[in-house]
């Protein structure tokens, strides 16, 4: 059986620097969940380039970004419209700016939230489980982000949460497609290699040290992983 299609939207990028250990994030998708798992295809969605038709993959991942949602890029806007025409044509996950992407395109809200940023790794429960889970109670990712889902889209539904990020991973009902804020395909050396390039820029010293501090032990980016997985085998 060929292997499944597995398009990745990329719409943003890994600080230079960062490249040459960590690779894209593309690459860190591709890490996470098998190179040679799918038949991987990437488009530059933060340069226009999208496929000629979502049909042309079974699947497609949308990226984070340092970019908002809201912003007014016009390659933003044409995210949101691809998504909405992608809509029950072809299985969407989307990741950190992926996932409020989503909801903002299917009829949600996302703002710059005034919590400030969720940086270093987070806990979060699962508070519906859904097919493509294991069971567990609540799993422990890295997150980087400052904007947030504030509003539902109609037709999802909140599968984890936490205090700092109600809306933490969504899985719709009229579409085949989930989301999550925080960011399976980072590996805590990479989280902690774009604390530090930020420090003193975007997050103060404290803020980056008690971030740091949290990686000490261990996440849930391969179950995740596999959640992802078992979410684009069913039929």
């Amino acid at each position: 059986m060929p292997a499944m299609k597995l398009g990745v939207l990329r719409t943003g990028r890994p600080p230079r620097p960062a490249i040459p250990t960590f690779g894209t994030y593309p690459d860190m998708f591709m890490r996470l969940l098998g190179p040679d798992a799918y038949d991987w295809r990437v488009y530059a969605a933060d340069e226009g380039e999208y496929p000629a038709a979502p049909e042309d993959c079974d699947g497609y991942i949308v990226t984070g970004s340092a970019a908002g949602v809201y912003d007014d890029d016009p390659w933003i806007a044409r995210l949101l419209d691809w998504l909405r025409e992608a809509k029950g044509r072809t299985k969407l996950v989307g990741v950190c700016f992926g996932h409020q992407a989503m909801a903002q395109a299917f009829g949600g809200r996302v703002i710059k939230s005034p919590k400030g940023w969720g940086i270093g790794e987070h806990e979060y429960r699962v508070v519906r489980r859904e097919s493509w889970m294991d069971d567990v109670a609540s799993f422990r990712m890295p997150a980087s982000h400052q904007d947030q889902v504030v509003e539902l889209p109609p037709g999802a539904e909140v599968v984890a949460a936490s205090d700092f990020t109600p809306f933490a991973a969504l899985a719709w009902r009229d579409q085949p497609a989930i989301s999550m804020q925080p960011h399976p395909e980072f590996e805590p050396a990479y989280a902690e290699a774009l604390i530090e390039a930020r420090r003193g820029k975007v997050y103060a010293d404290d803020e980056a040290d008690r971030a740091i501090a949290s990686f000490g032990r261990p996440d849930d980016r391969a179950r995740v992983g596999g959640w992802i997985r078992a979410f684009l085998a069913q039929k």
